[in-house]
C-alpha cells in the first residue's frame, strides 16, 4: 500500500501515538499518567478515523500505516 493513499491526519496521528508510546516506555518517564491518557486519546483517534470504513483490508491497512509514520519520521530526521 502506498504511503500517499492515507490522510495526511492519519498519519500525523499514527505518529504521535508512536512518540507517546516512545517517551511513556522511557526509563522513569516524566508524567506517566498524562502519557498513558495521551496515548488513549490518540488510540481512539485511530481506531474510529473514518478511512478505516473505505480500506480494502483494515489489518493491512494498520500495518501500513504504522510503516509510513515510521518512514515519514526517517524521512524528517535525514
Amino acid at each position: 500500500m502506498d504511503a500517499t493513499a492515507f490522510p495526511d491526519d492519519l498519519v500525523q496521528t499514527q505518529h504521535a501515538w508512536n512518540t507517546t508510546y516512545a517517551a511513556l516506555t522511557a526509563p522513569r518517564p516524566h508524567d506517566p499518567t498524562a502519557l498513558r491518557r495521551r496515548l488513549l486519546h490518540l488510540s481512539a483517534r485511530l481506531w474510529w478515523h473514518p478511512y478505516w470504513q473505505t480500506a480494502p483490508s483494515v489489518p493491512a491497512a494498520r500495518s501500513a500505516l504504522r510503516q509510513a509514520a515510521r518512514a515519514q519520521r526517517a524521512d524528517r530526521a535525514a
